[in-house]
């Protein structure tokens, strides 16, 4: 009786033992092992509608589809907007095109958002830019709206500007007045023949901003 009382109480010392030999866990470090998400919202912003597909302003909507094509991803119509998902390297990229017209995109964006539990830190929203040359390539982390209503609609949605955004040029070749009719007209010739190219490297740079991290893509891709 004495000899299991002995070997009882020895077990339950080792036991004891065992547990204050557990690495301590914070609260802040729970928080930060939950915070990692592997969930990326990559958001091209455009119009739907047969009239809006080659045009300057749907450049959002076009990048989406040139990798969509070149993966063999399917979009889906669901709850506001044409939805694929893209599995990459450990990833998931869930590549959103609103339905809800430029001037509304931030509600698809708040909608997915919190239906796929993606942080705002894993948003990438990708539009055309008036202030840069055809091509031209600008990731940032944050940002005003620039005067477009696409992230004018998402920034009061959200409530935040901090949220990244891949701009992309496309010049601002018009006469004074003619603003609209150039960024909803169709690319010219030579701007047709650049395009493939510059799709390639914005497909790159969504990988990118999922697999390097923001900082890393930034530097690779800006000024490209």
């Amino acid at each position: 009786m004495i000899k299991w009382i002995t070997k009882l109480f020895s077990s339950t010392q080792k036991e004891e033992n065992t547990d204050n030999m557990k690495p301590e866990v914070h609260e802040h470090q729970k928080n930060n092992i939950k915070s990692v998400s592997k969930k990326y919202l990559i958001v091209g912003l455009g119009n739907i509608g047969a009239e809006y597909v080659n045009t300057r302003h749907n450049i959002g909507f076009k990048v989406l589809d040139f990798l969509a094509k070149k993966e063999s991803l399917s979009f889906e119509t669901v709850k506001l907007g044409a939805l694929a998902e893209y599995k990459f390297k450990g990833r998931s990229f869930f590549l959103l095109k609103p339905n809800t017209y430029m001037n509304l995109s931030g509600k698809a964006v708040k909608y997915w958002m919190d239906k796929e539990n993606i942080p705002l830190e894993n948003i990438l929203v990708i539009t055309d830019d008036l202030n840069l040359s055809f091509g031209t390539i600008r990731i940032k982390p944050k940002g005003s709206d620039g005067g477009h209503n696409g992230l004018k609609n998402i920034n009061l949605v959200l409530n935040t500007q901090q949220y990244t955004r891949f701009r992309f040029g496309i010049s601002d070749q018009f006469k004074k007045g003619q603003q609209i009719d150039y960024v909803l007209g169709d690319w010219d010739e030579e701007e047709k023949a650049k395009l493939p190219e510059r799709l390639e490297v914005a497909s790159e740079i969504i990988k990118s901003f999922g697999t390097a991290g923001l900082e890393n893509t930034m530097t690779t891709f800006n000024g490209k």
